[in-house]
């Protein structure tokens, strides 16, 4: 069976937010300022935001890779 994966819009902030695994954690800047990756204490990625996402519909696709 698959992984579950949480995903959360806030439509007030123009924020989404996607989390692999439901743990304590910190968000840190990828090279896309547009992208956080959330990792948990040991530095695995545990889920990614993304700020702005309305802003998407009109530019090319975001890439950013995940550490």
């Amino acid at each position: 069976m698959g992984k579950e994966i949480k995903v959360w819009y806030d439509s007030e902030g123009d924020f989404l937010e996607v989390v692999f695994e439901r743990k304590t954690g910190y968000f840190r800047e990828t090279e896309n300022d547009a992208v956080m990756e959330k990792v948990d204490d040991e530095g695995n990625v545990i889920g990614f935001s993304i700020l702005k996402v309305s802003a998407l519909k009109e530019r090319e696709p975001i890439s950013v890779s995940l550490r």
